[in-house]
């Protein structure tokens, strides 16, 4: 077992609110949760809406208080010094309006006595081009990367990030993809939330996933894959009658859309398919995946 000290550690975390009025008992937004960050690493918490991923963030980042538990930095209790190393981009920010991108980062950049220098800041965060430009006129995508520039304003050791990429499209969202690995590079450490499992797979060292307020599962990408979630999914788009496949040691279903069957034998799978009659000219086979594992741990109900 390794003896480094954590940068971060989340120690038996607990946030309890009282439950909405009429209603009895109380609610547990946080409810036991521990774990510990590695200098260096992209961290990932992963959850449905609700498990309580943004609540055990800002309780880590100082801005709510615990109900119980600890938070310890640096092997510590957080000091007054602890503004001055992280750096957060939250889940929902407005900018200030009628300010531009350079001013708005020359505003937050005059906040802390640690600063990164502009011109590096605005390179990492690829801004060159809309610096002159009004925070009201710049793009989703562009948004997004002026406000992780503004959580990097101070040269953080410790970045916190809550769903930076939801709502942007595929290109915007991998743009971001790249700078957060450009950061990791500088040896700085991530914290992320997301609810993008191909997000989390790429850029997370580690991960833990959430639910009902409790971690239930916890390792890296390919730990948690191999355990709870080995092998290959064939899917037969169009396909019915999955219940013919019944007695065999694998699970097959029907999804609305097709049959899919969940096994570590691809070859032994496809025969039996053969065998039983099923048309496989629009077969495809593809390993199984964080998306995967998410929806076998936390289920598939949708999550107001």
């Amino acid at each position: 077992m390794s003896c480094v000290q954590p940068l971060l550690e989340i120690r038996d975390l607990r946030k309890i609110y009282p439950a909405p009025r009429g209603k009895a008992g109380v609610v547990r937004a946080v409810d036991g949760v521990s774990f510990s960050v590695r200098s260096g690493e992209c961290f990932g918490l992963l959850g449905p809406n609700g498990a309580g991923k943004s609540t055990t963030l800002e309780i880590a980042e100082g801005i709510l208080s615990a109900t119980s538990g600890e938070v310890l930095y640096k092997g510590a209790a957080r000091g007054p010094g602890f503004r001055e190393e992280v750096g957060v981009q939250f889940q929902n920010t407005e900018l200030p309006l009628y300010l531009s991108v350079r001013e708005t980062l020359e505003f937050f950049s005059n906040l802390f006595t640690r600063r990164m220098p502009l011109a590096e800041l605005i390179a990492l965060c690829r801004l060159d081009d809309i610096l002159e430009r009004d925070n009201r006129k710049i793009s989703g995508g562009q948004k997004q990367r002026l406000l992780l520039a503004m959580a990097l304003v101070n040269d953080p050791d410790l970045v916190f990030l809550d769903e930076p990429t939801t709502g942007l499209d595929p290109q915007a969202r991998r743009h971001l993809w790249d700078i957060v690995q450009r950061v990791r590079a500088r040896g700085k450490t991530v914290i992320l939330t997301t609810h993008y499992m191909e997000e989390a797979q790429i850029l997370c060292d580690r991960l833990v996933i959430m639910d009902h307020g409790k971690i239930i599962a916890e390792g890296t990408p390919r730990e948690l894959l191999d355990k709870h979630c080995a092998g290959a999914s064939v899917v037969l788009p169009g396909a019915t009658g999955a219940a013919a496949l019944s007695g065999l040691p694998w699970k097959a279903f029907d999804t609305g859309e097709g049959v899919e069957v969940l096994t570590e034998d691809v070859s032994a799978t496809v025969r039996a398919l053969l065998e039983r009659g099923f048309d496989l000219s629009r077969m495809s086979v593809r390993s199984r995946n964080l998306e995967d594992l998410f929806l076998l741990l936390t289920g598939k109900d949708l999550r107001a």
